[in-house]
């Protein structure tokens, strides 16, 4: 294992909008980024290719990991072709776009590859408020894990969650503040349907996204 250099953070990254802004926070509060892509059987995988790009144009180096046993594991409909998507929340429960494990396994991996390469700092664009109620998006599971690493590896590691407890506008708005909302907006991969951009505009990732759209446009039209 290399010497830790604190000044260095790991990003979980997967060239969607939130793991996108997440990486140019990092790019302001740490020295170096890292980022990080898994490939996991996902039907979207176009979103492992604008990853790349949008990495190379940040500058960042970028490292793909193909991890498809997560997507064998569980049955769900980011995997599994022969599922309909569900396009609105259960009652009771996360609909079926959620991959069961995909943080836990994702995070656990992350770690792993940090602690090979002294990085003690993991970020990650998880979010409580987050429509889908993923239950491996949660600020205790978060937590949970983050002490779970350390004890399992004897480190330090520290997880950062940027966008834990604001919502999808506030994402945007953050990403403005960053000074990169266009390349959010045009270039990154939302879309469970592989679409860039806007995306498809009716599965629930694209709903979420264009619904936050709408409410920091709002707001920052009213401001300008």
């Amino acid at each position: 294992m290399k010497p830790i250099n604190k000044q260095t953070a790991l990003v979980v990254f997967s060239g969607g909008q939130d793991s996108t802004t997440c990486l140019f926070w990092a790019k302001k509060h740490f020295q170096k980024v890292v980022a990080i892509t898994f490939v996991y059987g996902q039907k979207h995988f176009q979103e492992v290719s604008v990853a790349e790009q949008i990495a190379k144009g940040a500058e960042v180096e970028w490292h793909k990991m193909d991890v498809s046993f997560i997507g064998m594991l569980g049955r769900n409909s980011l995997t599994d072709q022969t599922l309909i998507m569900d396009e609105n929340k259960p009652i009771d429960g996360p609909p079926n776009t959620f991959v069961p494990g995909r943080n836990l396994f994702f995070l656990s991996i992350a770690a792993v590859f940090a602690r090979e390469h002294g990085i003690s700092h993991l970020v990650t664009g998880v979010s409580e408020t987050d429509f889908s109620g993923y239950p491996d998006c949660r600020d205790a599971f978060i937590k949970s894990l983050n002490v779970t690493l350390n004890l399992g590896m004897d480190e330090q590691f520290v997880i950062h969650t940027p966008l834990m407890w604001i919502d999808k506008a506030q994402t945007w708005a953050l990403s403005d503040e960053l000074g990169v909302f266009d390349l959010v907006r045009e270039h990154t991969l939302t879309c469970y349907n592989g679409i860039q951009g806007d995306g498809c505009g009716h599965c629930p990732a694209c709903k979420l996204r264009q619904e936050g759209l709408k409410k920091y446009l709002k707001i920052r039209n009213k401001i300008s």
